[in-house]
């Protein structure tokens, strides 16, 4: 043997073929002598930056009383349920609605756990933030074994910071946050060749949203093309064989209408009959966002087939908040869309035209400058004014009326407050038939009620006519009621 530290050859191999060139080290699938541990510190302050940055904006956002929408309160009575033992019945969505007929999530009984010991509908955000962190250390790891480790960071930081992940984490808590993390390692064992690794992160998606189960077909065809094996195709069965079961079978089967919801959202005939509809402007701003975001090198990859299916049911539903960059639609694409950016990087390298092999080493800077012009439009750039975004003027005002409702009382409330209730209180959200309430709790400034109903004892009036309640605080804009029992 060598000396120490040295690198001896084996019998009948040439010295200088015992250690790998520096293009060979950072290729995908090959050792990197004593560079993976750099690369390890590397993505791991990525993933910590991440995590941090998104849970500094989580924090002040949740200081302000911002009331973005109701999913976190939905989220956290799921949780709630899941950590006690019990079916997910979400209130919030209407007397006795199992949540698992509005999409089919069952891997959040993850959740249970963490919020046993830490019941505050907080913990769902920060989990959320935790888990956005750890894929940006996998997308970060990824791209140094590809880039080298600082390129790497870069790399990792624009994915972690990316507008997708940004629009996911100003609207709190959703199921998707979940789908992040395993695409990421999904994507980057197929980059490096371990297909079964790849097949084993990519079966669980199916349990975080039923759509999904389209996403995991598409990467299985992509993964059977790329392996030239067999364990695609059958992965390709399970996402599609999953998605049939869960979108006709147990949706339909678990929720009061007896049928998928969001199935009415689409409109095929509609979109024969006028093709031109489909064509929006907030559906080219994400195809726009996703084309800079890769510096263009995702349509290198076949792994952009992989956007396809989440990109498809927005695009040909009829909401018109599917079809945009914002909130946590586009989460999901983010690993995809790096992921194949990487692999883009990796096949230009080897192109017979100078040129695209010159890009390749540039392309980095140029997802960075993206990412950083597109930074002004995007939630984190509120952190440059917290006083102006995060403002903290109502929260005496909030403090007092949340102060007014006891723990274990059943309230009716819009969302400007119910986040902020659901973990102690029975919510209902005054937009469902409800049962009667203890409370009324409502937020004229951003809680989201109808122009006319200007005090919280009107809203009394509206939703449970003859039913007398009494003001028992007003303040900065919220009002709490509560019911007067008959005598």
């Amino acid at each position: 043997m060598g000396e120490r530290g040295s690198i001896t050859a084996a019998p009948g191999v040439p010295a200088a073929a015992a250690a790998p060139t520096p293009a060979q080290a950072t290729e995908p699938g090959r050792p990197l002598g004593r560079r993976p541990s750099l690369a390890v510190l590397i993505a791991a302050l990525v993933g910590v930056i991440t995590a941090g940055v998104y849970t500094v904006f989580s924090a002040l956002q949740w200081q302000s009383f911002a009331a973005p929408s109701w999913d976190l309160g939905i989220f956290t009575q799921l949780a709630g349920r899941y950590a006690t033992l019990q079916a997910p019945i979400v209130t919030i969505k209407g007397e006795g609605y199992n949540l698992l007929g509005d999409h089919f999530h069952p891997l959040l009984v993850l959740l249970a756990p963490v919020y046993a010991v830490f019941p505050h509908a907080f913990t769902l955000v920060v989990v959320q933030n935790l888990l956005f962190g750890f894929a940006a250390a996998v997308i970060a790891y990824a791209a140094a074994r590809l880039l080298g480790p600082w390129p790497g960071a870069l790399f990792g930081l624009a994915f972690g910071l990316s507008w997708g992940l940004q629009g996911a984490v100003a609207v709190q808590f959703h199921e998707v946050a979940f789908a992040v993390p395993l695409l990421a390692l999904s994507l980057a064992a197929l980059l490096r060749e371990r297909w079964l690794a790849c097949v084993l992160w990519a079966l669980p998606l199916v349990f975080v949203k039923e759509d999904l189960g389209l996403t995991v077909f598409a990467l299985g065809l992509v993964l059977a093309w790329r392996s030239r094996g067999p364990l695609g195709l059958w992965l390709a069965v399970w996402g599609l064989a999953w998605f049939a079961v869960a979108s006709f079978v147990v949706l339909p089967v678990l929720n009061p209408g007896g049928r998928w919801t969001y199935t009415s959202s689409m409109n095929l005939g509609a979109l024969v009959a006028d093709p031109l509809a489909f064509f929006q402007p907030e559906k080219g701003v994400t195809v726009l966002f996703l084309l800079l975001a890769s510096g263009l090198l995702a349509l290198r990859s076949p792994l952009a087939l992989v956007l396809l299916p989440t990109l498809a049911w927005r695009f040909l539903s009829e909401n018109h908040g599917y079809w945009g960059p914002g909130w946590q639609y586009s989460a999901v694409l983010m690993p995809i869309l790096f992921c194949a950016a990487l692999d883009g990087i990796r096949l230009l390298r080897s192109s017979p035209r100078p040129w695209l092999r010159a890009y390749s080493r540039f392309v980095v800077p140029v997802i960075v400058l993206v990412a950083m012009a597109l930074t002004p439009q995007l939630p984190l750039s509120r952190l440059a004014d917290v006083d102006t975004h995060f403002g903290t003027s109502r929260a005496a005002d909030a403090a007092g009326a949340l102060a007014a409702v006891p723990d274990g009382s059943v309230v009716e409330s819009d969302i400007g407050l119910m986040n902020y209730l659901v973990e102690r209180t029975d919510v209902y959200w005054l937009g469902n038939e409800n049962p009667l309430p203890d409370y009324l709790v409502v937020d004229h400034s951003a809680g989201g009620l109808p122009g006319d109903w200007d005090t919280v004892l009107v809203v009394g009036e509206k939703l449970h006519p003859g039913v007398e309640f009494r003001t028992i605080y007003a303040a900065g804009g919220y009002e709490v009621a509560v019911r007067v029992p008959r005598t």
